[in-house]
């Protein structure tokens, strides 16, 4: 496995799915195809509007390694015949990407670049404490499990390169 890929979790606060109780697996996998989706969708609008090349090769690195996480969920949730289904929290991070796109289509330039990058960084921080304290103690399948504890390391290196990217900004 490319330990390059992530699998973003989370636009939401833990306690949001820990209010909803432990979520099932279909749920699970709904809240991974949706919090990868967001990625995705938050690194095109990203790439197309930032001028900075920094920023545009984190974006398409978000484009890239969530794209691919997203096949490889799909394919496990296939395999295991689990349909993804919707839950309070795939539903407020939904709610949160549409929140986010909205504020940053009305940005250009640095202000748009610096808003997109400090999303970024407490997006995936968020991501990892989704994943430590409810998506891994929740999954009960073995393979969904496995394959959220096999790319957590990777949401810790892009963490680390949007904190990398943000300090850069910040120099200018």
């Amino acid at each position: 496995m490319n330990w390059k890929l992530a699998l973003p979790i989370a636009l939401f606060a833990p306690a949001v799915a820990l209010a909803q109780g432990k979520p099932t697996d279909p749920q699970t996998a709904g809240i991974v195809v949706t919090a990868n989706q967001i990625d995705v969708d938050a690194g095109k609008l990203a790439k197309s509007k930032s001028k900075n090349k920094e920023v545009k090769d984190f974006a398409q690195q978000m484009i890239t390694d969530h794209s691919a996480v997203n096949k490889q969920a799909a394919a496990l949730a296939k395999k295991l015949g689990v349909k993804p289904e919707p839950s309070d929290t795939s539903k407020s991070l939904k709610q949160g990407a549409e929140q986010n796109v909205a504020k940053l289509k009305t940005l250009k330039g640095s202000a748009f670049d610096k808003a997109y990058v400090e999303h970024e960084v407490a997006y995936h921080q968020q991501v990892l404490d989704a994943i430590d304290k409810v998506l891994i103690p929740s999954a009960q399948n073995a393979e969904l499990k496995g394959l959220i504890e096999k790319v957590r390391p990777a949401i810790a290196a892009h963490l680390e390169h949007a904190q990398h990217v943000q300090a850069d900004l910040g120099k200018k």
